[in-house]
């Protein structure tokens, strides 16, 4: 087997930046509870003389930047899954496999989360409070929900996670082709912004929401590269080697 695609040893994970990074920015979240920043940036995308969001009806940000586009990255998972179950038949895949397992894996589980989330935070989207010509009552993340027939169902931001899974392919390439993993980095971190300011034109979702969503995303994609695919230098070694681990 050539040695093009033999797993190489992983390069150093440094968890002080990996973890510190997005743990400090849940705990400046938790902070922002306690400004009206969402409502003032929410306010920047409202029309008050139409009564609506200046993006509530745009058929780009609805049918092409919201629908055409997550079915463009669920594409990609179904081609992804493809791959990884072709690493069980396919020989030139099968060096592949745990890469490809993680992806799907990361894929998964960065998309899954936020329904169940949502349901039990039963948070309002901007275009559903009184603020923006709604008829809901606005609360802190934190606070209790006030009472109402028809509870949200906006926190975390699901669009938002649909570009923030992406940053599986970082940490799924940065072992192997760190240059490229970095460029990963940078789309996924761009999609995901596009896709959380396009659903704040719409009234969908406060700044905060998808904040929070990247934030998980990325913790997420971090644990299944640490229990999918960091190894030891050492054992690296030995898979390079095709050697027995108690060699």
């Amino acid at each position: 087997m050539s040695s093009s695609v033999l797993r190489p040893a992983p390069r150093p994970l440094n968890l002080w930046l990996l973890l510190g990074v997005p743990i400090l920015t849940a705990l400046l979240l938790v902070l922002l509870e306690w400004t009206d920043l969402d409502m003032k940036l929410a306010q920047l995308f409202y029309d008050p003389i139409a009564g609506n969001f200046i993006g509530r009806h745009s058929y780009f940000l609805e049918n092409v930047l919201h629908d055409r586009a997550k079915q463009v990255v669920i594409a990609f998972s179904v081609l992804a899954i493809f791959g990884f179950i072709g690493t069980f038949f396919i020989a030139r895949l099968k060096p592949f496999k745990r890469e490809l397992g993680c992806l799907v894996l990361s894929l998964a589980l960065a998309t899954s989360f936020v329904t169940p989330m949502k349901a039990v935070t039963a948070v309002q989207c901007p275009w559903s409070l009184k603020e923006f010509g709604g008829k809901e009552t606005y609360s802190e993340l934190l606070s209790p929900r006030p009472a109402t027939d028809k509870p949200g169902r906006c926190w975390p931001g699901g669009h938002a996670a649909t570009g923030f899974t992406l940053f599986a392919l970082f940490f799924v390439l940065r072992d192997r082709r760190p240059r490229l993993a970095r460029q990963a980095l940078t789309f996924a971190f761009t999609l995901g912004t596009v896709f959380s300011l396009g659903r704040m034109l719409q009234g969908a979702h406060f700044f905060s929401h998808n904040v929070w969503t990247a934030v998980f995303c990325w913790l997420i994609c971090l644990g299944c590269y640490y229990f999918v695919l960091y190894r030891p230098a050492a054992m690296a070694d030995r898979v390079a080697l095709n050697q027995p681990a108690n060699a």
